[in-house]
């Protein structure tokens, strides 16, 4: 190998590990502003009630263990439909994906007995 195809081949490996290390610091940027959008906010809080919901029922005697692990499944599942939407727009949701993940979660919340 000659000097310039070294001297060549140590710049593109260095301007290809430069070029990482911006695109890693571009997406960690990115998801610790992500988490605090406001519509993801919002899902994601009525989620974490929900199952904070869910498990005092359960404590109370309202809901079996095995009707919350079912309502919990699918919140998760919820919350994972929330995460992908999020990626798919740099971590934001629009309003028409926030009122389907919204509507999705009251027919969970529907399951759920009155008190």
């Amino acid at each position: 190998m000659s000097d310039f195809s070294r001297k060549l081949f140590g710049v593109a490996a260095i301007t290809v590990a430069l070029a990482g290390f911006a695109i890693t610091a571009s997406a960690q940027q990115d998801s610790n502003f992500d988490k605090t959008h406001p519509r993801r906010a919002q899902v994601n809080k009525r989620l974490d009630a929900q199952a904070n919901h869910i498990n005092q029922d359960v404590k109370n005697g309202t809901l079996s263990k095995q009707q919350a692990y079912k309502l919990h499944q699918e919140d998760r599942q919820i919350r994972q439909e929330e995460r992908d939407m999020a990626s798919q727009d740099h971590g934001h949701i629009t309003k028409s994906e926030q009122q389907v993940l919204n509507q999705q979660e009251n027919a969970v919340k529907n399951q759920i007995p009155p008190k």
